[in-house]
C-alpha cells in the first residue's frame, strides 16, 4: 500500500501559506510506515517544534490502474475517508528555503492518520461534500469538495500516468485552509457530513 498525497488543492490553503497557485497538481508520497496504528496517539517528533494538522477527504483504490482516463476513473474506488496529513511545517520552511523534497517534513513516521470509510453510493455528490476537524471540541478546519481545483477523478488520472495504482492504495486530496500547530493533549476529531470517522489524541 501506498500513500499519495496532493498539495496545493485548495485555494483558501495555498493563500494561507503564501505559495504559488500550482499550473498542475503537486504530488508527493508518503511511506508504509506514515500510517499511525489503530487507537494509537500520533506523538509529535523531536526533531519538529511546529507540527499542523491538515484534515483531507481520502480515497482508497479498489483494483490496479495505470493511465486511467478521466472518465473511467470513478471505477478505481468504492470508498471516501477523512485523515490528516500531519506536517512538520517548520522542516518544511527549512527544505522549500534550500529547493529540496519535502519528505522529512511530510513522510515522517506516524505522519499519517488514516480514519474510517464510507461507500461513496453514501454521499449525492462526490463533489459536495463537507468535512470538518475539530481540535478540543472547536472547528479548526472546514472543507467542502466542491472548493478542490482538481476534483477526485482528476486526480487518480493525473496520478495513475506516473505511479501505477494498485488495490489498497489511497490517495490524500488536499485540505482546506485553517492548518494550525498541534500541541500535547489536543485531540483531534474528524467528521464528513457530521459523521465522525476518526478521533486521535496528541502527545
Amino acid at each position: 500500500m501506498k500513500i499519495i498525497c496532493i498539495g496545493r488543492n485548495y485555494a483558501d490553503h495555498i493563500s494561507e501559506l503564501n505559495n504559488e497557485k500550482p499550473t498542475e497538481p503537486v504530488i508527493f508520497l508518503k511511506p508504509d510506515t506514515a500510517p499511525i496504528l489503530k487507537k494509537f496517539p500520533f506523538v509529535i517528533p523531536a526533531f519538529s517544534k511546529d507540527v499542523h494538522h491538515e484534515v483531507e477527504i481520502l480515497v482508497k483504490i479498489c483494483k490496479v490502474g495505470k493511465y486511467i482516463s478521466p472518465k473511467f476513473a470513478h471505477t478505481y474506488y468504492e470508498e471516501i475517508g477523512l485523515g490528516i496529513d500531519f506536517t512538520a511545517r517548520d522542516v518544511q520552511a527549512e527544505l522549500k528555503a534550500k529547493g529540496l523534497p519535502w519528505e522529512k517534513a511530510k513522510a515522517f513516521d506516524g505522519s499519517a492518520m488514516i480514519g474510517e470509510f464510507l461507500p461513496k453510493e453514501e454521499f449525492k455528490s462526490l463533489e459536495n461534500i463537507n468535512f470538518e476537524l475539530h481540535s478540543n471540541g472547536n472547528i479548526v478546519q472546514q472543507g467542502n469538495t466542491s472548493l478542490m481545483l482538481w476534483k477526485i477523478d482528476e486526480l487518480i488520472s493525473y496520478v495513475s500516468q506516473y505511479f501505477t495504482l494498485k488495490k489498497g492504495d489511497i490517495i490524500f486530496t488536499g485540505t482546506p485552509k485553517g492548518v494550525a500547530q498541534v500541541k500535547n493533549g489536543d485531540e483531534l476529531t474528524g467528521f464528513i457530513e457530521g459523521k465522525q470517522l476518526f478521533k486521535i489524541q496528541v502527545k
